[in-house]
């Protein structure tokens, strides 16, 4: 068995496309749940949104990526007012139902044959990133390798950009939780009645949080389509909004850098046994018996144990502080 061969698999997904991906969304994620405790189960649902926004204006109406990824991350902004109008007045539940509610019939509407016209319903969108590529300094089709590492100049593009956002907004995310706003919108986190005692808007902060958090996911969906050159309905599947919750429950939630950490982690605990698993089960004598589809669920079985045993022994997360945030609060 090779295990280098295994690790060197694993490092390329730890900062892959994928782990940005995910990262973009669990940022989006640590704003709701981390600081401002909002629980939204539909985070993918703005991804959603971001990655149609430039699907559906570069291909449909043959206008530019940049204005596509303005009304994508725009109309994820628009959803979260949406859904946070009704909701953000009463119990965090409503919030949780209303999103994961709002992801699913996003989808189905996307996916449908009545909207072919518009999204391509099942086909989906693709080959409309020719400009963003084409501006790459990296041969697109060359194979580039890095200590063994290896990575498609696409890939490796955006791996570029992708980790330059990531790094902005975690910038950002830096300042503003430590601005005058980001100690009401925690004050607001832990008591609500008391930060309206002294004067302080909760709904307002608490819906700021919830159309900035939105619009990261919109980010993150236009970056997806980015990287990919393709947008699919069934991509934008209610899993996503839970591994972008595990990404964070694994890098600790309400820390500026913990998302990033988690999504990374992610991927490398997917990719690891991933590669392993492949490795024992192929040849003519292989070590288990095991088929691809068995061996793909199999990845997520000992992903889940880590997961648990996070919760078990630090339910904070890696970077977390206990005293700052409760996963089942």
């Amino acid at each position: 068995m090779d295990i280098i061969s295994a690790l060197q698999i694993a490092i390329a997904q730890l900062i892959g496309p994928s782990a940005i991906f995910y990262a973009l969304l669990a940022i989006g994620l640590n704003l709701h749940f981390g600081y401002a405790g909002l629980l939204n189960f539909g985070q993918i649902a703005f991804a959603l949104l971001g990655g149609y926004g430039v699907g559906i204006m570069a291909v449909n109406y043959d206008q530019p990526l940049w204005l596509g990824a303005i009304i994508g991350i725009a109309a994820a902004g628009m959803l979260a007012v949406v859904l946070g109008l009704p909701t953000l007045r009463l119990r965090a539940d409503y919030l949780a139902i209303v999103t994961i509610a709002a992801s699913e019939i996003l989808r189905l509407v996307f996916r449908s044959t009545s909207t072919d016209d518009f999204t391509h319903s099942t086909n989906g969108i693709y080959a409309y990133a020719g400009s963003f590529f084409s501006i790459s300094p990296f041969d697109n089709g060359k194979q580039y390798s890095f200590f063994g590492v290896k990575f498609l100049g696409g890939d490796l593009w955006s791996m570029v950009v992708g980790w330059i956002v990531v790094g902005l907004l975690c910038v950002m995310v830096y300042l503003l939780v430590r601005s005058p706003w980001g100690r009401v919108l925690k004050a607001v986190r832990e008591d609500e009645d008391a930060a309206r005692s002294l004067g302080k808007n909760a709904y307002f902060y608490k819906m700021q949080a919830l159309v900035l958090g939105g619009c990261i996911g919109g980010l993150a969906g236009v970056f997806n389509a980015f990287a990919t050159q393709s947008i699919n309905p069934d991509f934008y599947s209610t899993a996503q909004t839970f591994f972008a919750y595990g990404a964070l429950i694994l890098g600790g939630a309400a820390t500026v850098f913990g998302p990033v950490l988690g999504a990374m982690l992610f991927w490398f605990l997917l990719a690891v046994p991933d590669a392993l698993l492949r490795q024992a089960t192929s040849g003519d004598d292989p070590l288990l018996h095991l088929s691809a589809q068995q061996v793909g669920a199999f990845r997520y079985v000992l992903l889940g144990l880590a997961i648990i045993l996070m919760m078990v022994f630090r339910p904070q997360g890696l970077l977390g502080n206990k005293r700052e945030v409760q996963l089942d609060a």
